[in-house]
């Protein structure tokens, strides 16, 4: 998709990425048709991604409080259950239960400074 198709692609608003400490991570619940999606967005090295809050060894959620899903150094993130790690860039799991199976992204776009959940390809 080219810039111009994604400026008018359907998209959700998030939060500002002012709001978003770097390293930071915070959580949302996005209705979507047939229920809501449980998500989060990672603020690392300047740089924004997003993933479903779901572990990928047993579907349980990420975080170990409300927006936390980071370790203290803000290196990984790290599944509160099992301790299991993974990369805030990728998603790819470092150690733990869950090795060989990332975590599952969703599409943001960052547009004058808005972080936005992308819903479709417009």
């Amino acid at each position: 998709m080219g810039p111009e198709s994604a400026a008018h692609a359907p998209r959700i608003r998030l939060c500002l990425l002012d709001e978003l400490e770097d390293p930071g991570t915070r959580a949302f619940t996005v209705p979507v048709a047939g229920g809501v999606l449980e998500l989060f967005v990672v603020h690392k090295d300047r740089r924004v991604h997003g993933y479903l809050n779901r572990c990928p060894h047993k579907g349980v959620p990420l975080n170990w409080q409300p927006d936390e899903f980071l370790d203290p150094a803000g290196e990984t993130i790290v599944c509160a259950t099992h301790g299991a790690r993974f990369r805030p860039g990728d998603g790819a799991c470092l150690g733990g239960p869950c090795r060989g199976r990332p975590l599952e992204p969703v599409a943001l776009q960052v547009d004058e400074g808005v972080v936005y959940l992308a819903t479709g390809t417009g």
